[in-house]
């Protein structure tokens, strides 16, 4: 677990960063700054490119991933990756002359509810190219195990881009057309910094030469599309669906709802770059007794760390929606109910990764479909019903059955359970601590209040998963960051 908790904290570092920077943007700047019009244009703007973007990187970014290390010639590996670079333009060419000839027809569907989306299906599909060929040139650095770079690529560089951009547009340096624009610019170079950077590590060499293999890959980078475009469907769906049924300004409130409880998620996001390699790895070899011990260790020190992120969020949380405008407030229940969601999803480890990259992921991939379109059907349910709570609802039931499944068929395939007597150790803590605080806070102004109250809450957690020795690898961190003996 070395170089998995050396990159992983770094990663959880640089990840943190871009969300306290984000969380500048989402909270305050976003809504200062624009009106909730355009802010939830930005937020539909960017989900439906982060829907779209699995299909445009046609699976290229894991299948770089799963077959890298299966390859052991230099003249077989260029070969794949050069195929890896031009496989996404199978879709992207046709794609482009689709939109060019069918621009009005789509960009009226999509704007039925809300006019001001009618101006920006270019925006949105340049920035899904962009999305897509970073994850590629990410993947790229994945599989040399150099994930830091990247990682704050992803998490950092577009926040402090969109920063910069808002404040241009404050100070009038840039009009609303202009900020649009610069988003896809920003995009864009993001995604050039990280070719730079991935083909500094392997210089690509194109070679057209038969890959033994390629009927497999061809069949894995298809079928992993669904794969993609399932996990994403299921992050973002709601907040494009909700566009067809409310006023888009409320998606500006779902938005900071989403964002605030995405927090819980971090260690996973961070942890999840080397995960996917290191499984790949394991699987291609057979290492069943690496993959399990990876599985268990993964899932415990997630489960621990993104349980302390938990409660700060939860136990916080009102005092949180204090700084902001009342009407934000709305988003207080879907806080929670995600970030439930996401601790549990951070509670199976790398059970993703060992899905994603084992011969089990068309049965996966068929569960996933069909979960998709329930969540689809119960966001047609509950959003005309109970507005951005029956969004956060639908993903709650999506996820947490998708989740679950996952869970079982790794386990019915491999033998292998991510849960530990520590497991249930720390949900205890979890529950306790959540009784404990929710109900009492400080009577001083909220960010005193929130800075005296996660401090109490810090030192409490520390302690106990210290003194108990929840974590071995947790425990040597606070040893080593704290100078304990």
């Amino acid at each position: 677990m070395g170089v998995v908790i050396s990159q992983s904290f770094k990663n959880i570092v640089s990840t943190y960063l871009g969300f306290f920077i984000g969380a500048i943007n989402t909270l305050f700047l976003y809504t200062e700054f624009l009106s909730d019009d355009y802010y939830g244009m930005v937020g539909y703007m960017l989900s439906l490119a982060s829907v779209i973007m699995p299909l445009m990187a046609f699976g290229s970014h894991n299948t770089i991933v799963k077959f890298y290390s299966t390859f052991k010639t230099r003249a077989s590996l260029n070969s794949f990756l050069t195929l890896m670079l031009l496989l996404p333009l199978c879709v992207i060419v046709p794609l482009t002359a689709v939109i060019h000839f069918s621009y009005n027809t789509i960009a009226t569907f999509l704007s039925e509810e809300n006019a001001i989306i009618k101006g920006y299906l270019w925006h949105t599909f340049i920035i899904a190219i962009a999305l897509a060929y970073f994850e590629v040139f990410f993947a790229w650095a994945k599989v040399h195990m150099q994930t830091v770079f990247g990682n704050f690529m992803k998490e950092v560089f577009h926040r402090v881009g969109v920063m910069i951009l808002l404040f241009l547009l404050y100070f009038d340096a840039l009009n609303l057309s202009q900020f649009m624009a610069g988003l896809v610019i920003m995009y864009i170079l993001r995604m050039l910094l990280m070719s730079i950077y991935a083909f500094s590590i392997r210089y690509p060499v194109i070679i057209f030469e038969q890959i033994s293999n390629l009927k497999d890959i061809l069949k894995y980078s298809f079928l992993i599309i669904i794969a993609g475009s399932i996990a994403t469907i299921i992050l973002d769906v709601d907040k494009v669906m909700l566009g067809q049924y409310i006023a888009i300004k409320e998606i500006a409130y779902y938005n900071v709802a989403i964002f605030i409880s995405a927090v819980v998620a971090v260690p996973q996001r961070a942890m999840h770059q080397i995960l996917m390699p290191l499984s790949a790895k394991f699987l291609n070899e057979k290492d069943f007794v690496a993959l399990e011990k990876l599985y268990k260790k993964s899932a415990l020190n997630l489960f621990a760390v993104a349980g302390f992120i938990f409660l700060l969020v939860v136990l916080n949380i009102n005092q949180l929606y204090g700084l902001i405008a009342d009407e934000f407030r709305v988003g207080v229940i879907v806080v929670f109910i995600i970030s439930f969601t996401k601790l549990y999803d951070s509670a199976l480890g790398s059970v993703n990764a060992i899905l994603f990259n084992s011969d089990y992921y068309r049965i996966v991939l068929i569960l996933g479909v069909f979960l998709v379109i329930l969540m689809v059907i119960l966001n047609v349910i509950f959003i005309p019903n109970f507005g951005i709570n029956g969004a956060g609802f639908a993903t709650f039931f999506a996820i947490f059955l998708y989740n679950s499944i996952k869970l079982f068929f790794v386990y019915k395939k491999f033998k292998i359970i991510p849960f530990t007597k520590a497991t249930f150790k720390i949900a205890l803590l979890l529950v306790v601590l959540t009784l404990v605080f929710y109900f009492w806070d400080f009577s001083f102004h909220p960010i005193i209040n929130i800075a005296l109250k996660s401090t109490l809450i810090t030192l409490i957690y520390l302690f106990v998963v210290y003194r108990f020795n929840f974590s071995e690898d947790i425990s040597i961190l606070i040893k080593k960051y704290l100078k304990l003996k």
